[in-house]
């Protein structure tokens, strides 16, 4: 309930933000009788209050021609700055937390709440993390109004459904669910909904710590929960009958379900002929496969099976090994090592330092271990190409980093029969995850003969246009 007194109410909403600088109160007349408003400064803009509300407010004849105060605000322009009424002092301190100017009347039953939004946002800019050669510029940014503005654009049809929901017991994150309403599946949805209802965190501070909540529920070393920040790539996922999770805050979406051959596929691939999209996605799981099981396979060959060699090769690989003082198998480890701590200083640290950080890392350091003789040439070419290769499928870093170990060490200790073990539990691992019925691996196991028309091949855009794919086909049961 409200005080009767607007001076109350507003000293109530400073109590409840704890007497915090920002918090801004204006007190000031209206028809004739106290007002008073809150709002924090640097989360409005001060120029559209002061033109938009308190000039309209602080002039008599805005008020002639109505019986109540009430009555006039909600009759005369203000009606388009996205106005609604508050009951309540609690839901007015939330109201400001938004950005939103509350104007408190003297007497008055309801508070009056203005969308004055003006804070710090970052701009639509171009894609970072999945660059393509003939794709929009355009990406995701911190602010969701933006984002579903962005997802609006590409996708003008009313069956276009953005739900808006909070998450997180302190922070209140704005997050959005958005879906096709004629082809997402309303039992997953629904499921999706309620999962982000009780998802019982405190803090949200981005997307990412959504995605346990969206998985199947069983161990597994992929996600099959994708992100995008391309809103290009969103809507096309959405088109699928897939649905999509913006986090304000984040320029990352998140794409539920996923699978694991779209970590395989980019937007270049629908801009080419088909016969290049074909070869290109091979290509890319040809990658993710050297760069899991490669060097793994070089020490297993090196240490117990040598013979799989060319004899012209194995002298050659041999010499340089025994002028190293460490085992094989150690100096994949510690080579790998390496690179990921070359990698995550390169992430972490400023652009400019981040860029020499990678080039004194790849040169100085390889190039003296191989001059001292602490580390051999043909495993430096291995650590290389490995590199390579987990950067076509940059998506799928986290996951091909614990394999890659897993494969050394399993490699150095036992052999091949290690790695085609680690290669069946691989397996199996993909193919038993999934979420919502959706199988991780479809659409090859279960194999489902319709939806190869873009799995690792794609069709024509002409068979592609006369048939609407749908995430529903690939569901179990």
């Amino acid at each position: 309930m409200l005080y009767k007194k607007a001076a109350e109410n507003a000293q109530a909403v400073k109590a409840r933000f704890g007497g915090s600088f920002d918090l801004a109160i204006r007190e000031f007349g209206i028809g004739g009788k106290p007002a008073a408003a809150v709002f924090l400064d640097g989360m409005c803009d001060e120029m559209k209050i002061t033109e938009s509300i308190i000039k309209p407010l602080t002039d008599e004849k805005n008020f002639s021609l109505f019986e109540s105060r009430e009555q006039a605000i909600r009759q005369t322009a203000f009606k388009g700055l996205g106005l609604k009424e508050i009951g309540d002092a609690e839901d007015a301190a939330h109201t400001v937390t938004e950005g939103n100017f509350v104007l408190f009347l003297e007497n008055g039953k309801t508070a009056f709440a203005f969308s004055m939004q003006g804070f710090p946002k970052k701009a639509v800019s171009e894609p970072q993390a999945e660059m393509n050669e003939r794709g929009s510029g355009e990406s995701f940014c911190d602010s969701f109004k933006d984002n579903a503005a962005l997802l609006r654009r590409r996708l003008k049809t009313p069956e276009l459904a953005i739900e808006q929901t909070v998450v997180g017991k302190t922070s209140h994150t704005d997050v959005l669910l958005c879906y096709l309403t004629n082809r997402a599946d309303p039992k997953m949805v629904d499921k999706i909904r309620r999962r982000l209802r009780k998802t019982g965190l405190d803090n949200l501070p981005g997307s990412g710590c959504l995605k346990p909540f969206f998985s199947g529920g069983a161990p597994t070393l992929f996600s099959d929960t994708g992100f995008t920040e391309r809103p290009d790539m969103l809507a096309a996922k959405l088109c699928e009958g897939r649905v999509g999770v913006i986090t304000d805050g984040s320029p990352f979406a998140l794409i539920v379900p996923y699978l694991f051959i779209d970590y395989f596929h980019a937007l270049d691939d629908y801009m080419s002929a088909p016969l290049y999209a074909l070869f290109i996605r091979a290509l890319r799981i040809l990658c993710f496969l050297v760069s899991a099981v490669l060097p793994g396979l070089f020490v297993a060959t090196c240490n117990f099976h040598p013979e799989v060699l060319p004899p012209n090769i194995m002298p050659d690989i041999a010499a340089a090994e025994a002028r190293t003082p460490f085992s094989l198998m150690f100096e994949a480890v510690a080579i790998h090592l390496i690179y990921e701590i070359v990698r995550e200083a390169s992430l972490r640290m400023p652009v400019a330092v981040g860029s020499a950080v990678s080039i004194v890392g790849a040169l100085v350091v390889g190039d003296a271990a191989v001059t001292a003789g602490l580390i051999a040439a043909p495993m430096l070419m291995v650590v290389a190409l490995t590199a390579i290769s987990s950067a076509v499928v940059s998506k799928l870093h986290e996951s091909l980093a614990l394999i890659r170990f897993a494969m050394i060490l399993l490699g150095g200790l036992t052999g091949f029969f290690g790695i085609f073990a680690a290669g069946g539990l691989l397996l199996a691992d993909i193919c038993g995850a999934g979420a919502f019925g959706v199988p991780f691996s479809a659409p090859f196991t279960p194999w489902i003969g319709k939806e190869q028309s873009d799995a690792l091949r794609r069709d024509g855009w002409r068979k592609l246009a006369r048939r609407r794919q749908s995430i529903k086909e690939l569901e179990l049961g």
